[in-house]
């Protein structure tokens, strides 16, 4: 399948979809409302509890002061410390549940939605999709977000080594600490970056694989490296979802400035302004990833030959392209 025919087709099937765009924008009205339940309304209760007054804190400088020592404050206001320290975690777990569930409804939508061309988003299918995906993607996740952290700290790790080797450098040539510091530097930028759209990819892929072949999390994540390997051209295709994606948000950042420099409008106008901003990016996130599963499953799970015959892993059917079909 060429690029422009999966984009097109993963806008198709987003468009076909377009309740999926409503759910994600719910689940953060949720989440947002989640924070003033599970923070705010905790975090007030103690404030009365602890007898807290706030008009202490009448200006920036005053909180800056306060919290100069704040084994200080800590010491003294320990419990409230330790419920906004429980609390927060609360929320960021019962965030992540939620959104970890709202992704497998969707991904479970757009993989039904790619393999039979009838079906469209309905209440039912997006649960009964999200319970049968939620266990195996948070797995998944999990492993990915391990991956990261080890990724994270061995670039840490390089990093400190050439911060050292252009301290020593710098000690006995300031022009060689010169040229081996911006040298070094974007060998490190460099590689980090293949390393993160590696992994990105590896998890949109491994995602794709996890809808499809019912693989486990880390069977996913084998199964996208081989895939990645075998096909070449589906690390470049994410690269440029990724930069596109990249460029769309930064020109939407880009045109909310404006607003800033309009006093009073510019501040009411910038709320509706981010709203449509954030449903626009949710939009072509959904669309790469809808992209994503359509090319995957071209090259893996439908092979298409030039006699018409579709021959998946499964057996061999007669079929139309899903292009066409569209």
């Amino acid at each position: 399948m060429r690029y422009i025919d999966a984009i097109k087709d993963g806008f198709r099937i987003i468009n076909r979809n377009w309740q999926l765009l409503l759910m994600h924008i719910g689940m953060v009205i949720l989440s947002s409302l989640g924070f003033i339940i599970i923070v705010g309304i905790p975090l007030a209760i103690a404030f009365v509890i602890f007898g807290i007054d706030l008009t202490e804190f009448t200006n920036l400088q005053d909180i800056f002061t306060a919290f100069k020592n704040p084994s200080e404050i800590i010491s003294k206001y320990f419990g409230l410390f330790l419920i906004i320290v429980i609390s927060f975690f609360l929320y960021l777990i019962a965030v992540a549940i939620l959104g970890i569930f709202i992704f497998a409804g969707t991904i479970g939508v757009l993989s039904m939605s790619i393999k039979d061309n009838t079906v469209k988003f309905n209440m039912k299918l997006f649960f009964e999709s999200a319970k049968s995906l939620f266990f195996r993607l948070l797995g998944f996740m999990t492993l990915i977000g391990i991956i990261f952290i080890i990724v994270a700290f061995s670039l840490g790790i390089l990093g400190g080594g050439i911060a050292s080797l252009v301290s020593f450098a710098q000690s006995q040539d300031s022009t060689l600490a010169l040229f081996l510091g911006t040298f070094f530097s974007m060998i490190l930028i460099v590689i980090a970056i293949i390393i993160i759209l590696g992994i990105l990819s590896i998890t949109l892929y491994g995602i794709a694989s996890l809808c499809f072949n019912k693989t486990g999390p880390m069977a996913s994540i084998r199964e996208a490296g081989h895939f990645l390997i075998e096909n070449p051209h589906a690390f470049w295709l994410y690269t440029i979802l990724f930069v596109g994606y990249f460029l769309a948000s930064f020109l939407l950042i880009l045109l909310s400035y404006p607003f800033t420099l309009i006093p009073i409008i510019g501040t009411i106008l910038s709320f509706p302004y981010q709203f449509i901003s954030y449903a626009f990016e949710t939009y072509l996130g959904l669309a790469s990833i809808s992209i994503i599963l359509i090319y995957y499953y071209s090259k893996k799970i439908q092979i298409i030959p030039s006699d018409g015959i579709n021959k998946t892993q499964e057996g061999t059917q007669t079929f139309t392209s899903y292009s066409e079909q569209s």
